[in-house]
């Protein structure tokens, strides 16, 4: 298989929907050219804990020596946790996580700063920026005496510091996804429908979300690169369903009109690349017997989750209901993926099966992290603890660096290994405290 190393560049821009520079917004002066650290090729990491030696903020990382900035670090709460970045990356929103503090830090990546803070109604679990210089975030519990039940998607303008322009209503909402113009967002609420949303309505007067029904305990989706479809991931039995597939969701119509399932054997996290598309999940509450599974390598761990690769083009997934064929990975819920330049698919997921200590390795030590290689279809289990709570890969560098266990990982991905040079002897960044999430803020 041949991959574009020019491909992850374009996912990253088609996002464009206007001329938005938060820093023109929230600054009366010109546009920061250069960065106040210098580097072209920074990374933010968030650090959530804080203790004697360490304060929570976002640790800025230079991307190309994967070495931490002197003095780059920035302010963003007592508590930061996932961050979602503007397709321009002009800005970030880090998820404030403390209790009764609930927040959206805004920072300008320009500056490198803090440039304000949005008091959500409750916990937030899931944030899209977009190039308009607004942020929706997913309040599951958020109070709205006008809906039917809590819940609701929270409109913010990210300039002036920043403020609430509008509270939608979506009882339960738990995530929220953008299609690539930014003019359509798909929230789910883990029920039997979607809700789609148009953001570029809001307080114009229209109505700004319509209900799609006919799904099957839905929980995220993927779009197609021009927008006109959505793959739906019915998440099943995992989640209190019948029957994990990717369901099509037809954009272009009005309202949108669902088409075709294609089961697999889990759904809760998914990747496209061309016309294929990677799946991940247990697809039940404990997932499958690793046993059960040809693929899966003698291990402590009782339940495996899989991967399933469909093919877009003929709609079908020869993995689902095979165990000879189906792909084994680590189990537990899973809800990140990346795939690095050079073809290696990284998966992570939240509480999985941990075995063994990697601080203190005798025998098999495993954690919530699998690689698979797209080249060769082999799966690298590799020897760590703990959730995998953010991935970012490049476009210049075979590397991933992995969020997992509160720690900072490089991997090399020709290895599928921790990456180790002058610079990072041990494959891991150290930063004390806990690093929930990791995003680029610089295309390289």
């Amino acid at each position: 298989m041949k991959f574009d190393r020019k491909r992850f560049a374009v996912l990253s821009t088609v996002l464009v929907v206007a001329s938005f520079s938060f820093v023109a917004c929230s600054h009366s002066g010109p546009a920061i050219a250069t960065p106040p650290s210098g580097a072209v090729a920074r990374v933010l990491a968030s650090q959530s804990v804080a203790s004697p030696t360490a304060f929570p903020g976002l640790i800025v990382i230079d991307g190309q020596i994967d070495s931490r900035i002197r003095g780059g670090e920035i302010s963003a709460g007592s508590g930061p946790t996932f961050m979602a970045v503007s397709p321009n990356r002009t800005a970030v929103v880090a998820y404030n996580s403390v209790v009764n503090n609930w927040a959206a830090e805004i920072v300008s990546t320009g500056r490198e700063a803090q440039t304000g803070s949005i008091t959500l109604p409750g916990p937030s679990t899931s944030i899209v920026v977009l190039n308009t210089g607004y942020a929706y975030a997913a309040v599951p519990s958020a109070p709205f005496t006008a809906g039917p039940a809590p819940g609701a998607v929270v409109v913010m303008n990210l300039a002036q510091q920043g403020s609430v322009t509008a509270t939608v209503s979506v009882p339960n909402a738990q995530t929220v996804v953008s299609n690539p113009d930014g003019s359509q967002l798909l929230v789910f609420n883990n029920s039997t429908s979607v809700t789609v949303m148009s953001p570029l309505l809001v307080n114009t007067g229209p109505p700004v979300t319509t209900t799609v029904t006919g799904f099957d305990s839905p929980v995220n989706a993927v779009f197609s690169a021009d927008g006109s479809t959505a793959y739906v991931l019915n998440c099943g039995p995992q989640c209190g369903g019948t029957q994990a597939s990717v369901q099509l969701l037809n954009m272009t119509t009005t309202p949108p009109t669902v088409g075709a399932i294609i089961p697999v054997n889990g759904a809760t996290v998914a990747l496209l690349s061309g016309s294929t598309l990677y799946v991940a999940g247990k697809g039940t509450l404990t997932g499958p017997l690793c046993a059960s599974l040809p693929s899966a390598a003698p291990t402590a761990a009782t339940y495996c989750g899989t991967l399933d690769i469909v093919n877009l083009a003929t709609l079908q997934d020869p993995y689902y209901n095979n165990p000879a064929a189906e792909i084994a990975i680590t189990d537990g819920y899973h809800q990140r993926m990346d795939l690095s330049v050079n073809g290696q698919l990284f998966i992570g997921s939240s509480d999985c099966t941990n075995v063994g200590d990697v601080s203190n390795p005798q025998g098999e030590v495993r954690g919530c992290l699998s690689i698979y290689d797209t080249t060769n279809a082999s799966v690298v289990i590799p020897p760590d603890n703990g959730d995998v709570t953010g991935l970012q890969g490049f476009t210049s560098r075979e590397a991933e660096y992995v969020a997992e266990g509160g720690n900072l990982r490089v991997y090399d991905t020709v290895t599928d290994s921790l990456l180790l040079t002058d610079y990072i002897e041990t494959g891991t960044i150290l930063i004390t405290g806990y690093i929930v999430d990791v995003k680029s803020i610089d295309f390289f």
